[in-house]
């Protein structure tokens, strides 16, 4: 059982960045897939970012450039570095953990989930 806990949401001014932290503990952190979505008021969850264990990236085309996911295996943690925010950026942000790196771009059946952290952006 893997257990993730987001931290670092907040408000920021549009053009500002946040930098999000998401601590897994109770697996091998190193062998999973992870990945970061959002869910804004309204909306369907979606992806944001994710990252394969061996280390390679995807970004869905609305953050690219802008956000940059990367992890520690060290400290079992994966972060979302976000700059440049917009006020559309503004959701809940999830992490998610999974060994199956094709769940976590599919959000098919991810297996671990965070509570999520609030990032607000004003204009």
């Amino acid at each position: 059982q893997v257990h993730l806990v987001e931290s670092g949401g907040g408000l920021v001014q549009a053009g500002g960045s946040l930098r999000l932290s998401c601590a897994a503990s109770g697996g091998t952190f190193n062998s999973y897939a992870m990945g970061w979505f959002r869910q804004a008021p309204g909306q369907e969850r979606e992806l944001v970012a994710a990252m394969r264990s061996g280390g390679s990236t995807y970004y869905v085309d609305v953050v690219k450039g802008r956000f940059t996911i990367s992890r520690d295996n060290a400290k079992n943690t994966v972060y979302l570095q976000m700059n440049s925010l917009k006020p559309e950026d503004t959701a809940v942000y999830y992490c998610a953990a999974d060994p199956v790196y094709q769940n976590i771009l599919v959000a098919n059946t991810i297996n671990y989930w965070g509570q999520g952290t609030h990032v607000t952006v004003s204009s």
